[in-house]
């Protein structure tokens, strides 16, 4: 009895973390270029009272063992980097990468982050960066006398000093990952390359399997809140089943106390 209890009670720590995934996903359910997560489950090890195969006492082998599980755990959580769909803003530095990419961004401990996040601005100097004032890399400056910005789907960006004059301020560079799923979520719409990622393969965007840039368009969250509505509801029940468990093994070790006295 006292494995039940361990195990129910693992299910319901269980439940609780992809309560916690949904629920992360349910509050960014509107933050620009978000990748929904999900939790992932092990059972435990088990005590064998019997191996498969085993003699039995009519010396035979038996086809099956007998194996007592110790309940479940969580084995890791797992990014989604399904594309979220496009959001046409009609701002000139606005972007999104329209495949696989990511935006490479300078953070104030010297690291890249990476993001999926196009929603850039110009700083006090020009400089395009992020909200939190971190700039894209390569670094790109804009002139004061720039009227408006254009940005190709190879990344190059444009400035336009009139309708006839437009001169080039830089070129935008995307980061690709043999595994996106290794990717170490950071905050602030970012993440950092792991050994799990691999390495950066940096290059111009719509090149080889690299993405193209989308201007005045950015990436909106790529959950489902149908089919998080639909986890939850499977999470609570599975909670309740388990919370059920202990009840009942409560109120058996409650009759079996009552028999020994």
């Amino acid at each position: 009895m006292i494995t039940a209890l361990k195990a129910a009670a693992s299910g319901m720590e269980a439940q609780m973390a992809q309560i916690n995934s949904i629920s992360n996903n349910l509050a960014n359910v509107n933050t620009n270029g978000y990748k929904k997560e999900r939790a992932e489950f092990q059972d435990l090890l088990y005590e064998t009272l019997q191996e498969p195969g085993a003699n039995t006492s009519a010396q035979t082998q038996a086809p099956v063992g007998i194996q007592r599980g110790m309940g479940v755990k969580v084995s890791g959580t797992q990014r989604n980097f399904e594309m979220g769909n496009p959001v046409h803003t009609s701002r000139d530095l606005d972007m999104m990468v329209r495949g696989d990419g990511f935006f490479m961004i300078g953070m104030p401990t010297g690291e890249t982050g990476y993001s999926r996040d196009g929603s850039f601005y110009k700083s006090s100097v020009g400089r395009i960066e992020t909200i939190d004032g971190f700039p894209l890399q390569p670094e790109i400056l804009v002139p004061g006398n720039i009227k408006k910005i254009e940005i190709a789907d190879n990344g190059t960006v444009y400035g336009l000093v009139s309708e006839s004059e437009r001169s080039q301020l830089g070129q935008i560079q995307l980061a690709t990952f043999v595994n996106n799923a290794g990717l170490k979520a950071h905050g602030k719409n970012l993440y950092l390359s792991t050994e799990a990622s691999g390495q950066p393969n940096i290059g111009n965007p719509n090149t080889g399997t690299t993405g193209a840039i989308m201007q005045s368009y950015i990436e909106s969250s790529n959950v489902d809140v149908v089919h998080e509505m639909t986890d939850m509801i499977t999470a609570q029940r599975a909670f309740e089943m388990n919370s059920k468990v202990i009840q009942t093994v409560d109120q058996l070790l409650q009759s079996t106390t009552t028999v020994i006295r």
